[in-house]
Parts: structure tokens; sequence; C-alpha cells
């Protein structure tokens, strides 16, 4: 099992001395992973019910780090750690220039590179971003990774599709990953499980947490529907990564009057419920250890890694 983290793109810990002392952290712990959050702009008036807060209610200073620009500093100052757009709103920028930039990062980085998309939820931001119609955020999320895809070849393209078309150009540098950076699928919808087993190199859903529990049973069907899925679109299931965000609650003790959540508890039942998700085939979880200090989250990560790294 392999084990990543989140790395704060707002609030307190975004700042050059604690992403890098986080970095350094995380990679001298053993971690595999770090996650990258995307938001480019918050409007001040947000009515779109966010997914993963039981009142759907989107709680977050409105500071926050351009992913992109993210990835290329964690790329600079890392070695090791695979960095991971979690998730990539693919809609909010031009398909070329993404490619573009990703591709760029991938050479800088060594190719370490995973792109983890998704469609998006907020409206409002697609409006003040000038990106493409909410309600077709799907279907362009398809056309903008067949664009990549196309780009990352490094052979003469063009394109021709209902949402962006260009003429034949070549996009050089190629990534250094054999067919560019694998594409990893967020969400657990039944549009994100086709998506999955249409293009995907991964799956990269949100768990464990009130709003989206995505507890073991479900989980199981899940992975059968996905399973399913693929061989009817002639790919193979056993070749499809899987990374499950997993965010720790209350450093480990569940909320007051509710029931244990999963990898909560300690570290025997953390371990427990990492050992469950392993043999339903999981190969990565992602744990959140951002606090409101520093030392504190260092702390945290190095809690992890002596109970459950070391262990798991």
């Amino acid at each position: 099992m392999r084990f990543g983290f989140y790395l704060p793109t707002r609030g307190p810990l975004a700042t050059r001395p604690s992403l890098q002392a986080i970095l350094k952290r995380g990679e001298s712990l053993g971690f595999a992973s770090v996650m990258v959050a995307d938001h480019i702009i918050l409007p001040t008036k947000i009515n779109s019910p966010y997914p993963y807060t039981v009142k759907g209610n989107f709680l977050s200073e409105a500071e926050c780090f351009e992913q992109l620009a993210m990835m290329a500093f964690v790329a600079g100052l890392t070695d090791k750690l695979r960095i991971v757009s979690s998730v990539m709103i693919v809609p909010h920028r031009n398909p070329v220039f993404n490619a573009k930039a990703l591709a760029t990062i991938d050479v800088l980085s060594g190719g370490r590179v995973t792109v983890g998309i998704g469609v998006g939820w907020m409206a409002e931001e697609f409006q003040a971003l000038r990106a493409a119609d909410f309600k077709d955020r799907g279907a362009v999320t398809d056309e903008y990774v067949a664009i990549f895809k196309k780009l990352w070849s490094g052979e003469p393209v063009s394109h021709k599709g209902q949402f962006y078309s260009f003429d034949e150009v070549v996009c050089h540098p190629k990534p250094i990953q054999n067919a560019g950076p694998p594409i990893w699928i967020g969400g657990h919808s039944s549009p994100a499980l086709r998506r999955v087993a249409k293009f995907g190199d991964g799956w990269h859903p949100v768990g464990a947490t009130a709003a989206s529990p995505l507890p073991p049973a479900e989980m199981r069907q899940k992975l059968d529907m996905i399973a399913g899925l693929m061989a009817k679109e002639g790919r193979d299931f056993a070749k499809l990564e899987i990374s499950y965000k997993a965010p720790i609650y209350d450093n480990g003790i569940p909320p007051k009057g509710e029931a244990r959540r999963l990898f909560t508890g300690g570290r025997d039942a953390a371990l427990a419920d990492i050992a469950t998700f392993k043999a339903l085939g999981v190969h990565e979880l992602v744990f959140d250890f951002r606090t409101a200090t520093l030392n504190e989250s260092l702390d945290r990560m190095g809690q992890f890694a002596e109970d459950i790294i070391k262990r798991a």
C-alpha cells in the first residue's frame, strides 16, 4: 500500500517556508505522493452546492495558489514524490495550454506527474473564468483530455471537435512518461465511473467523509461496476490504479456523538481499515494532515509514518 498527503494551497500553511518543510518531511518519511488541489478564483457569493459536506456549503479562505504553478513548485523542491493534481477542473483552462504546461512539469520533474481530473462543481467559478458552459462540463472534459493525449504524442496533430478546434501543431517537449502523464478520474458518480472505464488510467475517489463515506461494501460494488464497464470497452481492469482519498478526522478520534468513521479510532482500527481496502485492490490511500500550525502538521505526518507506514 502506498500513502499520499494533501498539500496546503490556502490558509496559514500556504507559505513558501511551510510548504518546503511539509514536502521535505513527506519525502523523508516515505510518502509516495502529494496532492495539489485546484481553484483559480473564488467568487464572493457561491450558491452551488459543495458535494463533500453534508450541508453543501464550501468554507474556504479566498486566497488560493494556482494548481499548475504549485505543481511546478513541488517539482523543483522534490525528487521522489509523485505530483498529483487532485483534482484538476479540466474545463477551467485552455486545453492546449494545459497540455503544454503539464508536459513541461512532467519533463522538469523527471516524469512524476499524475493528472487527477474532475468536471467541477462551482458554476460561479466557471462564469468568472469565462470557461465552457457549466452544463457541458462533462463532455468538455472528455474532449479536452482527448486533446491532451493527442498533443502529448509529440506528433503533428490537429483537432476539430464540438467545443474546441485547432489546425496542425506540434507540442514539444513530449512528456517523459510513455503516452503522457497518467489520467486519474475523480469522483464516484455514474458518469465518473463511465469516464474511468473509457479512458482512465486510475480511479481517484473521495471517501471516509460524512457526505461521501464510500465504505468497503460500496467500494467493492463500484469496483465491480468499473471492471464490467472496462470489459465492454476492451480495457484491462487489472491495470487500473486505485487511489482513495481518505481524510483522518480529529487526529484519529471519532467526532463526538458519532459512530467511528473509517481510518479513525486509533492505530489498530486504522490499520484494520487499511488492510480491508488493500484486500479490495486499492493501491494508494491519501490522508490529510493539514492543521493551523506547521509543527502540528509535521507531527501528525511523523506519527502517521510511525504508526501506519511502517506497519501497513
